[in-house]
């Protein structure tokens, strides 16, 4: 069985890193090379794509952080988690949750749902 709590908190701190090195650094060692990611706003594959999606999150979204909600659960090579973007240490107005499947015990595909995003107004 993976390590879902390990794998998803590791995946939190990707999505939180500003600094593109270290998130280069992260990414090579959570992903697999090919891996890819998709939910209903964007959508990319490998690591220079989905880089790049981290990166609009953070010009979108400058104060915001992500953090896991409840408890991440697995079997064999899939997990899930939910998840919260917002000021840290508030309650976040954006929550989804992600399903991922793992290749190698690396992330090879996550699919996302957004669970609450905030009327556009």
């Amino acid at each position: 069985m993976t390590d879902a709590t390990s794998i998803a908190t590791r995946y939190i701190a990707l999505w939180n890193e500003t600094n593109a090195d270290r998130r280069q650094a992260l990414l090579a060692d959570l992903w697999i090379e090919d891996g890819t990611y998709v939910d209903p706003l964007m959508q990319g594959s490998g690591y220079n794509q989905i880089d790049a999606l981290i990166s609009a999150v953070h010009q979108r979204f400058p104060t915001f952080r992500f953090a896991l909600l409840g408890q991440p659960d697995g079997y064999g090579n899939n997990l899930r988690f939910s998840w919260q973007l917002g000021p840290e240490g508030a309650d976040g107005p954006i929550k989804g949750t992600d399903f991922v499947t793992l290749g190698n015990g690396r992330l090879k595909e996550v699919v996302g749902f957004l669970d609450q995003v905030p009327a556009a107004g």
